[in-house]
């Protein structure tokens, strides 16, 4: 995996996140496994070999008194496509 934070013009933040094709099933599984049991988590961590970047992330089930702030799109659009509002 890896990780590319970028901070964009307007003050917000925004994270790329590659995958290897070899990595898929174990996140898969991963997710599979906070769907039957949601009261755990797991981390998708750094090596710490560069300087700094993106330290960890941790996937969780959101609990349901906890509001949304982000929303999952589908696959990606071509360049000269544009993202329709969610609302």
């Amino acid at each position: 995996m890896h990780t590319k934070l970028e901070h964009w013009k307007d003050g917000w933040v925004g994270i790329e996140l590659g995958i290897r094709e070899e990595e898929i099933d174990s996140l898969i599984g991963l997710l599979t496994m906070l769907k039957n049991e949601p009261d755990q988590h797991f981390h998708i961590s750094n090596e710490y070999k560069e300087e700094s970047g993106v330290g960890d992330i941790e996937i969780y089930v959101q609990p349901e008194d906890q509001k949304s702030n982000m929303v999952i799109f589908g696959k990606a659009i071509a360049p000269d496509d544009s993202i329709s509002d969610p609302k």
